[in-house]
């Protein structure tokens, strides 16, 4: 198996990689991000809802 620069004739430069190494950085802590959470009443009556919905009468 090849290694990842056994076909070096398209190398990148420094600049380029750390340009590439700091835009993946960025869209992963994006998409990492915690959801933000709901307000404490809208939470209960979400939770009331799935009760609802659970209840078999």
């Amino acid at each position: 198996m090849a290694g990842p620069f056994a076909n070096d004739s398209e190398q990148i430069d420094r600049r380029t990689s750390r340009s590439i190494c700091d835009a993946v950085g960025e869209r992963l802590q994006q998409s990492l991000r915690p959801e933000p959470r709901l307000p404490t009443h809208l939470e209960q009556l979400l939770n009331e809802l799935r009760q609802r919905d659970c209840d078999p009468h």
